[in-house]
């Protein structure tokens, strides 16, 4: 179900994109020169469970022997420009301009995160999303090099597992996250598991106290 009518108030602002994603309810643009929005409200949901991220051989050891360093919440705008970005396996975006300008200021209220995986000083993958309660809600993620976005989800996943977090929302899903382990819900199950997920707090920065650095590798090891 999508409208492009808001539900809560004639002006878009930071503030009700919290209020949305609080009642199952995210925004997207049909382009990025669209100043528009409209609501999003799937039948069926996708989320990842956090007991039930799969990691195949192939990818442990990537985890495993990889050089890239992960960091946290040090460069949003190139986050989402590398999420935004044309290329072969994105020819356009539904990130607009002022779906960048809320989501910064979320991102400046410390409640839009981003990991981030990058080669010395090179940003080479990555992905952001928007923490509430115990609920992580993933937006887009992007690569540069081969599984870097995968990289940066394994760590996502781990970080919000030890962070005490119930609920990752992927809004849709695609084959390549089926692959690790998302699946799709109704939506009044969707409801259910979000409203339990917002009476609860998760720490997103317990892993690392608040720094950058990598998430524990043995958390990720733990993920099956």
């Amino acid at each position: 179900m999508t409208s492009r009518t808001d539900p809560f108030s004639p002006e878009l602002s930071a503030d009700l994109i919290v209020r949305a994603y609080q009642a199952g309810i995210f925004p997207m643009s049909e382009s990025r020169d669209d100043p528009d929005v409209f609501w999003v409200s799937p039948e069926m949901r996708g989320i990842i469970p956090l007991d039930g991220f799969k990691t195949s051989r192939s990818l442990r050891k990537i985890l495993r022997n990889h050089t890239y360093s992960i960091k946290i919440d040090t460069d949003f705008d190139g986050v989402i420009e590398g999420c935004a970005s044309f290329g072969t396996a994105r020819q356009s975006t539904w990130i607009s301009d002022t779906i960048r300008k809320l989501y910064g200021e979320l991102f400046r209220r410390k409640v839009c995160h981003t990991v981030e995986v990058w080669e010395k000083d090179h940003l080479v993958g990555g992905l952001y999303g928007l923490a509430l309660g115990g609920a992580f809600f993933g937006e887009s993620m992007f690569h540069r090099r081969p599984n870097t976005s995968k990289i940066a989800l394994a760590h996502l996943v781990a970080r919000l597992n030890t962070g005490g977090y119930q609920l990752l929302d992927t809004q849709f899903i695609s084959d390549h996250l089926k692959t690790l382990g998302a699946v799709e819900i109704p939506r009044a199950e969707y409801e259910k598991r979000l409203s339990e997920a917002l009476m609860t707090e998760g720490d997103f920065y317990l892993s690392d106290g608040g720094g950058m650095s990598e998430v524990c590798l043995q958390a990720t090891n733990q993920i099956s």
